[in-house]
Protein backbone atom coordinates (compact mmCIF):
# COMPACT_ATOMS: atom_id res chain seq x y z
CA UNK A 1 0.00 0.00 0.00
CA UNK A 2 1.34 3.46 -0.94
CA UNK A 3 1.69 6.26 1.90
CA UNK A 4 -0.45 9.36 1.23
CA UNK A 5 1.90 12.61 1.51
CA UNK A 6 -0.97 15.14 2.03
CA UNK A 7 -2.56 16.45 5.29
CA UNK A 8 -5.91 15.90 4.87
CA UNK A 9 -8.02 14.14 7.17
CA UNK A 10 -8.36 10.91 5.14
CA UNK A 11 -4.37 10.79 4.47
CA UNK A 12 -3.86 11.56 8.23
CA UNK A 13 -6.35 9.03 8.83
CA UNK A 14 -5.16 5.72 6.33
CA UNK A 15 -1.40 6.87 7.42
CA UNK A 16 -2.88 5.55 11.06
CA UNK A 17 -4.50 2.55 9.70
CA UNK A 18 -1.07 1.92 7.60
CA UNK A 19 0.84 1.80 11.01
CA UNK A 20 -1.69 -0.20 12.94
CA UNK A 21 -1.69 -2.78 10.29
CA UNK A 22 2.06 -2.81 10.03
CA UNK A 23 2.44 -3.33 13.94
CA UNK A 24 -0.36 -6.18 13.72
CA UNK A 25 2.03 -8.23 10.94
CA UNK A 26 5.33 -7.19 13.24
CA UNK A 27 4.36 -8.46 16.59
CA UNK A 28 2.89 -12.05 14.95
CA UNK A 29 6.18 -12.11 13.05
CA UNK A 30 7.86 -11.44 16.42
CA UNK A 31 5.93 -12.92 19.43
CA UNK A 32 8.19 -11.69 22.20
CA UNK A 33 7.69 -7.98 21.16
CA UNK A 34 11.22 -6.98 21.70
CA UNK A 35 14.36 -6.15 19.65
CA UNK A 36 18.02 -5.77 21.14
CA UNK A 37 19.55 -2.53 20.54
CA UNK A 38 23.33 -2.05 20.08
CA UNK A 39 23.78 1.04 21.46
CA UNK A 40 21.83 0.54 25.06
CA UNK A 41 22.86 -3.25 24.85
CA UNK A 42 19.53 -3.99 25.90
CA UNK A 43 16.06 -5.27 24.21
CA UNK A 44 13.24 -2.80 23.71
CA UNK A 45 10.19 -3.90 24.45
CA UNK A 46 7.01 -3.11 22.60
CA UNK A 47 3.32 -3.10 24.49
CA UNK A 48 0.50 -1.41 23.89
CA UNK A 49 1.21 2.22 24.62
CA UNK A 50 4.65 2.16 21.70
CA UNK A 51 1.48 1.32 19.47
CA UNK A 52 -0.67 3.97 20.40
CA UNK A 53 1.69 6.90 20.77
CA UNK A 54 3.13 5.82 17.47
CA UNK A 55 0.03 5.92 16.15
CA UNK A 56 -1.10 9.04 17.00
CA UNK A 57 2.74 10.96 16.41
CA UNK A 58 3.44 8.92 13.29
CA UNK A 59 0.80 9.30 11.03
CA UNK A 60 0.98 13.33 11.03
CA UNK A 61 3.47 13.29 8.44
CA UNK A 62 4.50 10.98 5.39
CA UNK A 63 8.00 10.64 6.44
CA UNK A 64 7.67 9.17 10.24
CA UNK A 65 5.14 6.67 8.74
CA UNK A 66 7.64 5.90 6.30
CA UNK A 67 10.32 5.39 8.75
CA UNK A 68 7.94 3.23 11.08
CA UNK A 69 7.90 0.77 8.32
CA UNK A 70 11.56 0.18 8.78
CA UNK A 71 10.86 -0.39 12.70
CA UNK A 72 13.36 -3.23 13.44
CA UNK A 73 15.89 -2.34 11.61
CA UNK A 74 15.66 1.39 13.74
CA UNK A 75 15.11 -0.28 17.03
CA UNK A 76 18.44 -2.16 16.44
CA UNK A 77 20.38 0.41 15.26
CA UNK A 78 19.50 3.66 16.53
CA UNK A 79 22.14 5.64 19.00
CA UNK A 80 21.44 7.02 22.82
CA UNK A 81 22.06 10.88 22.64
CA UNK A 82 19.94 12.03 25.18
CA UNK A 83 18.33 10.89 28.87
CA UNK A 84 16.06 13.46 30.58
CA UNK A 85 13.49 12.97 33.01
CA UNK A 86 10.07 12.17 32.14
CA UNK A 87 7.49 15.08 31.46
CA UNK A 88 5.25 15.37 34.91
CA UNK A 89 2.49 16.17 33.07
CA UNK A 90 2.29 13.44 30.79
CA UNK A 91 -0.06 10.44 31.80
CA UNK A 92 1.41 8.05 29.42
CA UNK A 93 4.69 8.79 30.50
CA UNK A 94 3.54 8.53 34.32
CA UNK A 95 5.29 4.53 34.31
CA UNK A 96 8.61 5.52 33.42
CA UNK A 97 11.34 6.70 35.64
CA UNK A 98 13.52 8.34 32.76
CA UNK A 99 12.87 9.35 28.62
CA UNK A 100 15.66 8.64 26.47
CA UNK A 101 16.46 9.62 23.02
CA UNK A 102 17.96 7.40 20.34
CA UNK A 103 18.77 8.87 16.88
CA UNK A 104 19.12 6.15 13.48
CA UNK A 105 19.70 8.97 11.07
CA UNK A 106 16.79 11.46 10.49
CA UNK A 107 14.84 9.24 12.85
CA UNK A 108 13.86 9.93 16.77
CA UNK A 109 13.41 6.90 18.59
CA UNK A 110 11.78 8.20 21.93
CA UNK A 111 11.41 5.29 24.58
CA UNK A 112 11.08 4.94 28.37
CA UNK A 113 12.93 3.33 30.77
CA UNK A 114 9.72 1.55 33.18
CA UNK A 115 9.72 1.90 37.01
CA UNK A 116 8.92 -1.05 38.49
CA UNK A 117 10.94 -3.88 35.82
CA UNK A 118 13.55 -1.57 34.56
CA UNK A 119 12.75 -2.60 31.01
CA UNK A 120 13.57 -0.10 28.25
CA UNK A 121 9.99 0.35 26.08
CA UNK A 122 9.36 1.99 22.77
CA UNK A 123 7.72 4.80 23.38
CA UNK A 124 7.41 6.40 19.72
CA UNK A 125 8.88 7.22 16.60
CA UNK A 126 9.19 10.11 14.25
CA UNK A 127 10.99 12.11 11.92
CA UNK A 128 11.75 15.80 13.58
CA UNK A 129 11.09 18.51 11.53
CA UNK A 130 9.02 16.92 8.53
CA UNK A 131 6.25 18.57 8.25
CA UNK A 132 3.97 19.14 11.21
CA UNK A 133 0.13 18.10 11.14
CA UNK A 134 -2.45 19.86 12.60
CA UNK A 135 -4.28 17.34 15.65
Amino acid sequence: MEIPRGNSREEIKTRKQIIKDFYATWIAEHPEKKVYNKSLKADIHIKFLSINETVGHASGTYESTEAVLRFTEILENAKVVNRKPKKQEDKNQKMFSEIIILLYGAVKLTIGRQKNTGEYIQYCITVPGSRMHKK
